[in-house]
């Protein structure tokens, strides 16, 4: 049997049938929608497989139109939209059953010189991630085991996820909490030695986590949920080279959240401090029974 990070791998391998069209599995999962890093993921691998592999992505812009339907084929069309000498751009739009789900531009850039450089250092010291229980030892050790749908769960994800901070369970614990959060990842296996797909990977991961930061003030991250919430819009900028079967550290603020609309960005960075990425995504928050159609 493989293991999830080659089933990730899997996902990502899109089949080619045009030039400029390739389809993509959704997998058949007892969700109401597809996960939409799994969308963004493919789209990414779309847009790469057109262009030369010496120019890797330095930034995407990507809206989340309608909820993907798990289980099935999504089509996505590449718009070659320019090739020039330093930077290449793509424009991607994902099909389901005849309608758009998903869109995205992405930009590729040949690599250059650094003229300069600097970053801002990350905001706080956090634990190695070997000193932190994943996510499933914080649920075992609070609910006394796993429960079954959390244990399929735990053995279907592909990314090792460690909280920095201990798991909230009760509005006592968020109270005056900030909208903050961190967790450590990295993918449960390898997953070869294909930049793009490392970038996808990651581009996958960015999106599991990123917009608890805006609930972490309202309520426990785990346990029942007052709200519905949905990826509205995702943006990337990949500044550095990585591996995403490496540990990468995620943090996560939310400067705002307003209007039934919250906004997140994250910084991922490796274990030495470098900045590798910069994502912001904005989400859709409503109270479940007050649902309506996005």
């Amino acid at each position: 049997m493989t293991n999830p990070a080659e089933r990730l791998v899997d996902l990502l391998d899109l089949e080619r049938i045009e030039v400029n069209i390739f389809r993509g599995r959704s997998p058949d999962e007892s969700l109401q929608r597809v996960f939409g890093g799994q969308v963004a993921g493919q789209a990414l691998v779309a847009a790469g497989r057109t262009t030369d592999g010496d120019r890797p992505v330095h930034s995407l812009h990507a809206y989340f139109l309608r909820p993907g339907r798990p289980g099935v084929p999504i089509v996505y069309d590449v718009e070659r939209v320019r090739d020039g000498r330093s930077f290449t751009t793509r424009r991607v739009t994902a099909v389901q059953q005849g309608r758009t789900i998903f869109n995205l531009t992405a930009s590729f850039h040949r690599p250059e010189e650094a003229g300069f450089e600097h970053q801002l250092p990350p905001a706080r010291v956090v634990p190695d991630p070997e000193e932190l229980p994943t996510v499933a030892e914080e649920v075992r050790e609070h609910l006394g085991g796993l429960p079954e749908a959390l244990e399929r769960m735990a053995r279907r994800q592909p990314f090792d996820i460690r909280y920095v901070d201990r798991l909230r369970w009760t509005r006592d614990e968020i109270k005056d909490a900030d909208p903050r959060s961190a967790v450590w990842m990295r993918a449960v296996g390898p997953l070869g030695d294909d930049p793009l797909v490392h970038t996808c990977a990651l581009t996958y991961a960015s999106d599991m986590t990123l917009l608890d930061a805006v609930r972490i003030p309202v309520e426990p991250l785990w346990g029942p949920r007052g709200f519905d919430m949905a990826s509205l819009d995702h943006a990337m900028w990949f500044h550095r080279p990585f591996r995403a079967d490496e540990w990468f550290l995620y943090d996560q603020e939310s400067p705002v959240a307003t209007g039934g609309r919250g906004l997140a960005r994250g910084r991922i960075y490796d274990r030495a401090g470098n900045l590798l990425v910069s994502v912001v995504q904005e989400g859709l928050f409503r109270r479940l029974g007050d649902a309506a159609p996005a």
